[in-house]
């Protein structure tokens, strides 16, 4: 593609290394209430927004808490690794510089708070790389319908076929392609069993954003096309 001039982002699982933060949150919050954690309920929650899942897992078990209160729960049980330890991953600094130098407009697209997502931005040093950050409950849906992806390129003040977006679960590449979107699904140990459907789903498939950098030198030493730097 030789018109991107916008790459929205996922947060969790795709610019930062974060996912064992929700498992941990999953196994400690219901493991305190007595409950087992099943393989089927970390699928069903996966992609939801805070408070669809807290309702959801309200529901589920039948718990006195109120919705407000496991959201909040589970915000105060991953903030201190958000604030403190959470790191990026490989080569993510190096590709927004790159995108930075370029002049494309950068975006995040999310389903995180801002009350992780703050903390963990500055203490990474990227936060100011981002034009733009939406969140999926600013659309009242989640990363499987376009919604969120097309709300994030009005923002960004481009057109959505002139967007790239990086995601790291197959409900985000699909919302992504419904929204006329190039996609690219990053790899992440949290989401390995689905690697056979993102690599279906989405127009390339990285396992990390070193690939992405080998495509930029390819155009500078090969003569590629300038575009294949971003895509």
């Amino acid at each position: 593609m030789n018109n991107i001039k916008a790459v929205i982002f996922d947060l969790d699982g795709t610019l930062i290394d974060s996912m064992y933060v929700w498992a941990k949150v999953d196994v400690d919050f219901l493991t305190q209430r007595g409950i087992p954690v099943t393989k089927e309920y970390t699928e069903a929650v996966r992609g939801m927004f805070f408070e669809t899942a807290a309702e959801y897992t309200r529901n589920t078990y039948g718990l006195s808490e109120s919705t407000e209160e496991i959201v909040q729960c589970w915000l105060d049980m991953a903030h201190h690794e958000y604030a403190h330890h959470v790191q990026l991953k490989s080569y993510v600094r190096e590709y927004l510089e790159l995108l930075k130098s370029r002049s494309v407009k950068i975006g995040m697209a999310t389903s995180s708070n801002p009350y992780l997502l703050e903390p963990v931005l500055q203490n990474n040093g990227i936060r100011h790389y981002f034009d733009e950050i939406c969140y999926t409950s600013q659309v009242g849906k989640n990363k499987s319908h376009p919604d969120i992806y097309r709300y994030t390129a009005h923002k960004l003040g481009v057109a959505e076929q002139e967007c790239m977006v990086f995601e790291d679960i197959p409900e985000g590449i699909q919302g992504a392609h419904r929204a006329g979107m190039y996609t690219v699904a990053v790899y992440d140990e949290a989401s390995k069993e689905a690697e056979a459907c993102l690599r279906a789903a989405a127009d390339r498939y990285i396992f990390d954003f070193s690939d992405m950098l080998e495509v930029f030198l390819c155009s500078e030493t090969e003569s590629c096309i300038s575009s294949s730097a971003l895509c």
